[in-house]
Order: structure tokens, then C-alpha cells, then sequence
């Protein structure tokens, strides 16, 4: 029997990189591919602890069914703790809790955007947003980043020919470069986001692991015409099986929020989101969030003094501050696929090709995404100097 797919699917496809990222499941190839926190990162011991305290004390609380919005102690302590940051305001914002950060982008464009109309992302940007809002066959516009962020210039283009409904950005150790966007550079984009009348979908998975410069003002702390849309997560800093994330944006989206998730989900794990209420409340998370840096602080310098003394001296990378990501990039006449498939095949380490990260597969890049977060110290060495053979065998010294 043969389907016909909704104009939603039809158009989505499994991934090019699937190739190279199926030999993972290898256990001689070293995986720069994925994007998990570290293993020694997980709090395990408070999670056992607090979730023996829940199904002795309230099992029922944790079985039970519970409202769309989310467990209400969760969210009132998340909007203490953003308020704090300027990313809510009680007066016009609301927040619901959400299954991860990928919930609630997607719900974002699910309530404002109709078939058409024009969605602005970084490019590249994060694979699980771009299909999320593929699904809703938009029109997806990549817009170049630069070192401090989006390309301005570009981006005000863009708002001149169409009518942007929603512009997504990762302003905070971007996935996939590690880029932070500059405060001057996150005024502006504000400043034309009013001028344009569209909408900021700020991404923030990552802005709690800064382990090197100073923290930046997000841009919700910025908006005071309330359009902007600020989502998080427990994923990065406590644990991403739990899918317990959140949006706060002003209440009349919100509301939609709520209802396209009511018919989505009904709502999150409760069992996780009593978990992390009760992990933000009982235990250090100043303390919890210093461990997370230092590990990553360690990971990240490891795996650059590994490309500094190993790769090809005509490969350049990113240094982030942050996050979980190096952007490394070939030189422009190379074949990137080329490289990233003799790196798994013959070389036994996996990276992400940056066509993964772009709105369409076919454009071009010569980029390619590593993970400093999930391989073990001693991976991070020996798979740093199999790709720097690779890398002096193919483009010298």
C-alpha cells in the first residue's frame, strides 16, 4: 500500500549525515558527534535521593495526571528565579513548563506562524528547531553568523523584503559554532525586531554553563514591547531525560501555548517536574552549576590545546565560552563530507558535518561540528590526533 504524507511530512527527510553518525553505535569509534552533558555531570545522587522522597511522602502527586500549565510550585519558583534576570515579568509575562527547550520552540512557531509565512534563524542553527519549524512548512531563512553573531546588516534585508513572523536566535554558546552573540549586537537586533514588528524566539539551553568571560544581558531582559519569547531547560543542567523545559512570553501567547500542548501531550512528566522543583529548592544550584563549569571548563581547554597541537595549521575553530561546542572549519575548496566520512570510516572518530546545521541540506559549508562535553579525557586526546592525521594528510601542516 502506498501513503500520501500531509503537506507537513512530506517534504521532511532522514538526514544525509545518518551515514556517518550510524557508526557510533561502533565501540572502537570515538564519538565527536554527540551533544549530551558529561556522564560525571548528572547530580545522580540528589535525583535518587529526592525521588525516594517523592514516592514515599506523595507517590500519587507523581502518577497522577496534572494541568497543561505545569506543576504549579515548578513554575513559581522558575518565574522567581528569571525575574531575578529580567526574563519575566509578572505584569505581562506567564510560563509554562514544557517536554525540553524543543517543545517549546516548536510550540512557538506552531501558534504564530501560518503555512508561508517567514521564520529567521542563525545559520547554521540547531538541527531540532529547524525541522520543528520545517514541519509547519515555512518559509526558513538562514541568516549568516558572524563572530559576535547574526550578520545585522543581512538580517535587516531580509525584514525589508518579508514580513518575519519570528526570528529565532541562540544568543548564548550557540549550537552549532559555540558563538556567543555581543551585547551591542543583541540591542540591535532588538532595536530591529520593534522597527520590523516581528517576534524573537530566544533560545537558551546553554547560559548556564559560562565557564570563561563575563554573563550578557539576554535579550528578554531587554524588551519592554513584549515580543520576545525566551525558552530554557533542565537538559544541560541537570538532566535531558527528564524533558522538563519552559517558556516565559507574554501571557496571549502563552495562552495559545497552552492549548496546542493540552491536544500534544496533556503535559509534562509531573513525576520530573516535582524533581526539579525540589532539586532547585532543597539543593546548591550555585554549588551544582560551579561543578558543571569546571568540568566543562576542563573538557573544552583539552580538546583546544589537542586541536592546537594536532590539526592542520589550515583549519580554524572556534573558541567558546561556554556550551558544549567547537566549530572547526576546512579550507573553502575541501570537500567537508569527504572529510567527515574518511574521519569515521578510516580514522574511527565521528564529527557532525555542518550541513546538518543549515536550512537546507544541499547548501554549502565547510564546517563541522565537535563535542567536547560527552567523550572522556583520554578520547578527547587520541581522537583529536586521529583527525589532525587526517587533517595534515589532506590539507599539510
Amino acid at each position: 500500500m502506498s501513503f500520501e504524507f500531509s503537506k507537513k511530512v512530506s517534504g521532511l527527510q532522514a538526514s544525509a549525515i545518518r551515514e556517518i553518525l550510524k557508526f557510533t553505535s561502533d565501540p572502537e569509534v570515538i564519538s565527536f558527534a554527540a551533544g549530551n552533558p558529561a556522564p560525571e555531570a548528572f547530580p545522580v545522587k540528589d535525583i535518587d535521593r529526592i525521588s525516594r522522597e517523592i514516592f514515599n511522602s506523595d507517590p500519587i502527586l507523581a502518577l497522577q495526571y496534572s494541568i497543561t500549565e505545569g506543576y504549579t510550585p515548578l513554575r513559581n519558583t522558575l518565574k522567581a528565579r528569571l525575574e531575578k534576570d529580567g526574563c519575566f515579568c509578572g505584569e505581562k509575562d506567564e510560563l509554562i513548563i514544557t517536554s525540553g527547550a524543543q517543545q517549546a520552540n516548536e510550540l512557538a512557531a506552531k501558534v504564530l506562524c501560518d503555512e508561508g509565512d517567514t521564520i529567521v534563524c542563525e545559520a547554521p542553527s540547531f538541527i531540532g528547531s529547524l525541522n520543528a519549524f520545517k514541519s509547519y512548512n515555512v518559509d526558513l531563512v538562514g541568516v549568516e553568523l558572524l563572530q559576535d553573531g547574526i550578520n545585522l546588516e543581512k538580517l535587516e534585508e531580509v525584514l525589508k523584503a518579508k514580513k518575519v513572523k519570528l526570528i529565532y536566535l541562540i544568543p548564548n554558546f550557540q549550537n552549532p559554532t559555540g558563538l556567543t552573540m555581543s551585547y551591542e549586537k543583541r540591542v540591535e537586533v532588538l532595536k530591529l525586531a520593534e522597527k520590523y514588528d516581528s517576534v524573537i524566539l530566544e533560545d537558551n539551553p546553554y547560559g548556564d554553563l559560562r565557564f570563561d568571560g563575563e554573563d550578557i544581558p539576554s535579550i528578554k531582559s531587554m524588551d519592554k514591547s513584549g515580543r520576545v519569547i525566551y525558552s530554557g531547560t533542565f537538559s544541560k543542567v541537570l538532566a535531558p531525560g527528564i524533558r522538563v523545559g519552559y517558556t516565559s512570553a507574554p501571557k496571549e501567547i502563552v495562552s495559545k501555548m497552552i492549548v496546542c500542548k493540552q491536544v500534544s501531550d496533556v503535559h509534562t512528566n509531573i513525576w520530573a517536574q516535582v524533581l526539579a522543583d525540589r532539586f532547585l529548592n532543597e539543593c546548591d544550584m550555585d554549588k551544582h552549576l560551579s561543578s558543571l563549569r569546571e568540568i566543562y571548563r576542563h573538557k573544552c581547554s583539552l580538546m583546544l590545546s589537542q586541536i592546537e597541537k594536532n590539526f592542520s595549521s589550515k583549519l580554524s575553530f572556534t573558541r567558546p565560552q561556554g556550551g558544549l561546542f567547537i566549530w572547526c572549519t576546512l579550507p573553502e575548496d575541501c570537500d567537508m563530507m569527504t572529510f567527515c566520512k574518511r574521519a569515521v570510516e578510516e580514522y574511527k572518530v565521528a564529527v557532525v558535518p555542518g550541513t546538518a546545521f543549515l536550512v537546507g541540506e544541499t547548501e554549502k559549508t565547510s564546517s563541522f561540528r565537535l563535542n567536547f562535553s560527552t567523550p572522556t579525557d583520554e578520547e578527547i586526546v587520541l581522537g583529536c590526533e586521529k583527525i589532525g592525521r587526517l587533517s595534515k594528510e589532506m590539507f599539510g601542516e
